[in-house]
């Protein structure tokens, strides 16, 4: 059994595969301050619920933008599954030239998405994924990684106006009945949801008009079936789109 793992800002999202097939997965909070034990314990329970034991993992892929927590996750890996996991990141085969000044500076998991979409489709795309940072990736029709855009994620715009306007609550990201509220909450949730789907479609249509290929567009993370609803330019929602090139990219650098 392969176990993916992609460690974002907010969470952490895991997958089992049995070769091609994903058999399960889970989302766990990000949290920096927990220790190799406690990850450990986390995963062995998260297992045993489903009737698996981490003894059942031959072999581990990781996906981190989060740095400080390679070395804990390395000696989790090794003392809970005796194994030395690959890590995405500089030397490791990807199958995808990555056309930027830096190809460093591109965080795993936006690698990690292009892989895995182009892959199915084999043409231009623009992967929309909607994790604590909204980022847009452009991949060529040959497969090439060609950059993108990042935006501050719909939850931070949210956190960010609550904390900044005392007098507005908290309030439920889900897409009102109206743009026009009758009542606070109403109203912010018009603002910030399709305030928030016009950012993307907005910047897939520039991204369209500069790149003249006609990319389809993917969309995928936590968030991305709320926005892709009302959106005019998202086509297909890939909630797995992370786990799946994950898996690609384990098989690739096993040749």
């Amino acid at each position: 059994m392969l176990l993916v793992m992609d460690v974002g800002n907010s969470n952490i999202v895991l997958g089992c595969y049995q070769g091609d097939s994903l058999i399960t997965q889970w989302r766990i909070v990000t949290e920096q301050r927990r220790t190799a034990d406690e990850y450990g314990m986390i995963l062995k329970n998260l297992f045993a619920a489903r009737g698996l034991a981490l003894s059942d993992t031959k072999a581990m892929i990781i996906s981190c933008v989060v740095p400080s927590m390679l070395t804990m996750l390395g000696e989790m890996t090794a003392k809970y599954f005796g194994l030395t996991p690959l890590v995405v990141g500089p030397g490791v085969k990807t199958g995808m030239a990555i056309s930027y000044d830096n190809p460093e500076e591109v965080g795993a998991d936006r690698i990690v998405n292009a892989v895995a979409a182009y892959e199915k489709y084999k043409r231009s795309l623009i992967i929309v994924d909607f994790g604590t940072a909204t980022t847009f990736d452009y991949v060529s029709p040959p497969g090439e990684y060609m950059g993108g855009a990042i935006a501050p994620g719909i939850s931070i715009s949210s956190e960010a106006l609550f904390q900044r306007a005392s007098k507005l609550p908290r309030v439920e990201l889900i897409k009102p009945k109206t743009v026009v509220g009758k009542n606070t909450v109403a109203s912010m949730q018009s603002g910030i949801v399709f305030g928030y789907i016009a950012l993307v479609d907005g910047i897939v249509n520039r991204m369209k008009q500069e790149v003249k290929t006609d990319p389809m567009v993917i969309a995928t993370g936590g968030l991305a079936h709320l926005i892709a609803s009302e959106s005019e330019t998202i086509e297909e929602v890939d909630e797995n789109l992370t786990l799946k090139g994950l898996r690609i990219i384990y098989q690739r650098n096993q040749i």
